[in-house]
């Protein structure tokens, strides 16, 4: 592990602090240019103005106009810059409003919720809410990007391999104290954000050629080189015969290509304007220098044969900037002759032929430095948070875990908790907890808070413990099963279909790290017991390790059952003057009361004495 970047400084809540003052007092000084310019603009106009009516009476040479009008175009060149630096200055104040939201703990509702990567089918992701309101992803996500946003969100779904997590590891520490390249980035990706149709772009790169035949274009080069001849010798000689021959070979030629040769000069002038956009983005990464492998490789990627991806798209921008000339009433009649149009077609043609499979590849570069700058903020503005090790399968499945809090709850409200799953021996550690424990006691919240720090452990982030350990693991959870009235579900079937689907994970590897809440608790008794000691043994045969919560004190009779594999853990209440007191403190054994009627009697219901 490399050492800490020097740069980062200790105090993140100062540091967002005074850049964002820098970026109030620098969007000040532009209002007031702005207003400054404006006024300057006005008088220049009305100087115009004068000067025009005076020429217009002859009492002046139209000549004196000359200064204005090239005063009044230096005005607005400059004035549309400040108007740019403003907007920019107040997407910075923007960007770090939300990141003291985030280290202020006021955050939910101030970003990118993630809606659209919810999936009710998927093993984890609702029971652990990582997309929507409030959520992981909202927390995490500092992409403006949409394909960044979906490179994250695919990071928090699906596990990377231990190489891959210590690869991103690696690149968030130097990442992480890089502000300046984080907001920049940030800055340029609400611009891609705005203007930029990824799909569209990709679709126009990657798509057939629109110009088929080649020896067109060699055509084209030898017609417009004996137009240039024949039209020199027309000056020359007075001889136009042999131009007009080769015009009409041009006519009888290309005529027909006139619909192709549009097509291909029309359809990129939209791509252009969003990779003009993308090179923006570009090249700031193409400006930095990295040491870790993961930011050093995606970097060489952003060059072809040597040549920086903003080069490139350079390049194509002067293609369909030359294509504007034609428009140009003057050079409009020469580029026809030399069949201009004809060869910038080509140009763009070859342009995609050469590149065009770059342009997803440049994109997905983009989208990855935008998750790994999620993730390096998130680690430089949570400094006590550790970083996960991730330990050779050969261990056995493991997840150890010390001083466990959960990161959607505030550090001044959270309680942390110690746990420990698995190894290779029985005597190592339990591989099932059975966690009981009275409603609203901590139960699921224990579950919660393993969940999401496995996932943040196997998508390259910090987690919030004082230590973790663990080996690679696929996880599996039941805590926000659902019935569906579209599908005809109950609750309890949605519950047993997710089982079985976790059953066949656990067939698989990695082991199977299963988070069950309440299992069958829409069952009676019996039913319940017979049904959850089964589905348990069943899952500890196949190599799964986990957690099992149960409110139904006859459920814990199960980890007697299995014991030494399974060990039964409690949370426990306590009535301090009339009112339920918890502690949030995982303690071992089961719970032996139940807070159910107390808390029936708190909300007024008239229920009586046992």
């Amino acid at each position: 592990m490399p050492p800490t970047d020097p740069r980062a400084p200790s105090d993140p809540l100062r540091e967002y602090q005074q850049r964002l003052a820098q970026r109030h007092a620098t969007h000040a000084s532009l209002d007031a240019e702005d207003l400054r310019l404006a006024r300057l603009r006005l008088l220049v106009f009305g100087a115009a103005a004068i000067l025009a009516a005076l020429a217009w009476s002859g009492t002046l040479s139209p000549w004196w106009l000359a200064g204005p009008v090239a005063a009044f175009a230096a005005l607005a060149v400059r004035h549309d810059r400040v108007l740019r630096a403003r907007t920019a200055a107040a997407r910075a104040i923007r960007y770090y409003e939300r990141g003291l939201a985030r280290l202020e703990d006021r955050w939910a509702g101030t970003g990118e919720a993630g809606e659209r990567f919810i999936d009710d089918a998927h093993l984890f992701a609702n029971d652990l809410d990582l997309f929507g309101h409030g959520s992981l992803f909202e927390l995490l996500s500092i992409a403006r990007t949409q394909a960044g946003e979906a490179m994250l969100a695919s990071w928090l779904v699906t596990p990377a391999g231990a190489a891959e997590i210590r690869a991103r590891q690696v690149a968030t520490d130097e990442l992480r104290g890089r502000h300046d390249l984080r907001e920049a980035l940030a800055l340029a990706g609400t611009e891609l954000r705005s203007v930029l149709n990824a799909e569209s772009l990709v679709a126009w790169a990657e798509g057939a050629p629109v110009l088929r035949h080649a020896w067109t274009r060699a055509a084209a080069v030898v017609l417009t080189a004996l137009a240039l001849g024949t039209g020199a010798l027309w000056l020359a000689t007075g001889d136009a015969t042999p131009f007009f021959i080769v015009l009409a070979l041009e006519v009888l030629l290309f005529v027909p290509m006139r619909a192709a040769l549009q097509h291909a000069l029309h359809a990129a002038e939209g791509p252009a304007r969003d990779l003009d956009v993308l090179a923006h983005a570009l090249r700031l990464l193409e400006a930095e220098r990295f040491q870790s492998p993961l930011l050093s490789s995606l970097r060489a990627t952003l060059e072809t044969a040597s040549v920086p991806a903003s080069v490139v798209i350079g390049r194509m921008q002067r293609l369909v900037e030359l294509h504007a000339w034609q428009h140009n009433q003057f050079f409009g009649p020469i580029g026809a002759v030399v069949l201009w149009g004809t060869h910038l077609a080509w140009a763009i043609e070859r342009w995609r032929s050469a590149h065009g499979a770059s342009v997803r590849h440049w994109l997905k570069t983009v989208a990855e430095f935008e998750a790994l700058q999620s993730l390096a903020a998130y680690r430089y503005e949570h400094p006590a948070d550790c970083l996960p090790v991730i330990l050779d399968a050969a261990a056995g499945p493991v997840l150890e875990g010390v001083d466990l809090g959960h990161p959607l709850i505030p550090e001044s409200r959270s309680v942390r908790n110690s746990v420990h799953l698995g190894g290779v021996h029985p005597d190592e550690g339990p591989h099932l907890l059975v966690v009981s424990g009275s409603n609203m006691s901590g139960k699921s919240t224990l579950l919660r808070t393993v969940g999401v720090n496995v996932v943040l452990a196997f998508a390259g982030a910090p987690v919030r413990a004082t230590s973790l350990r663990l080996t690679p693991l696929a996880l599996g959870a039941t805590l926000r099963v659902q019935d569906s009235l579209q599908d005809g579900r109950s609750r309890f079937y949605a519950e047993i279909a997710r089982l079985r689907q976790l059953a066949d994970v656990a067939l698989q590897q990695p082991p199977l790290l299963f988070l069950l809440d309440e299992l069958f608790h829409g069952t009676n008794s019996h039913d319940r017991a017979v049904g959850a000691a089964g589905v348990l043994r069943s899952l500890l045969a196949r190599g799964a390790i986990g957690f099992v919560t149960t409110h139904d004190l006859a459920l814990t009779a199960v980890a007697t059952e299995l014991a030494p594999r399974a060990a039964n853990v409690h949370f426990e209440d306590r009535l301090e003057d009339g009112d339920i007191v918890f502690d949030y403190r995982m303690k071992p054994g089961p719970v032996t009361h139940s807070n159910a009627i107390a808390l029936m009697r708190a909300v007024g219901l008239d229920v009586p004495g046992a």
